[in-house]
């Protein structure tokens, strides 16, 4: 039982407490906290939780960041609430952007008329890469 941590003070000592719910129940001998094991699940590779949260603070929309990432827009919601991660509001700009593999990306940057703006962000996203822009809203 020495593989299991306290959730309260992180002690290596517990003993069995019971089931519960079909899941194993313990009792940390240093404080006296009952827990279960943690449930068995599909679990979302931190690498996805960052791109997400980088994405959203881009200002990409949840649904969009649901189409490119594939995890779905109410876990990414879940972690911007988490972790506390605010968005800058900015009300003249929007963000544009498109996915390229690594030639796209470099025939891109050869031509001298694409880097004279800026604004410009290009992250990894598997083995392509998003090239976020940002454009001004039209007044009118």
């Amino acid at each position: 039982m020495s593989q299991l941590r306290c959730p309260k003070c992180e002690s290596m000592e517990a003993t069995k407490s019971g089931v519960v719910g079909g899941r194993q129940r313990f009792k940390c001998k240093n404080c006296g906290y009952h827990y279960s094991v943690a449930k068995t699940g599909k679990e979302t590779s931190p690498y996805y939780v960052i791109k997400a949260l980088q994405l959203y603070v881009e200002g990409v929309s949840y649904r969009e960041i649901e189409r490119l990432l594939g995890v779905s827009h109410v876990s990414v919601m879940n972690w911007v609430k988490k972790y506390g991660v605010k968005a800058p509001r900015q009300t003249d700009y929007h963000p544009t952007y498109k996915i390229l593999n690594q030639k796209e990306l470099a025939e891109f940057f050869q031509k001298p008329e694409n880097l004279k703006e800026a604004g410009l962000i290009v992250t990894e996203l598997g083995d392509k890469y998003m090239m976020i822009r940002w454009e001004r809203f039209k007044q009118g």
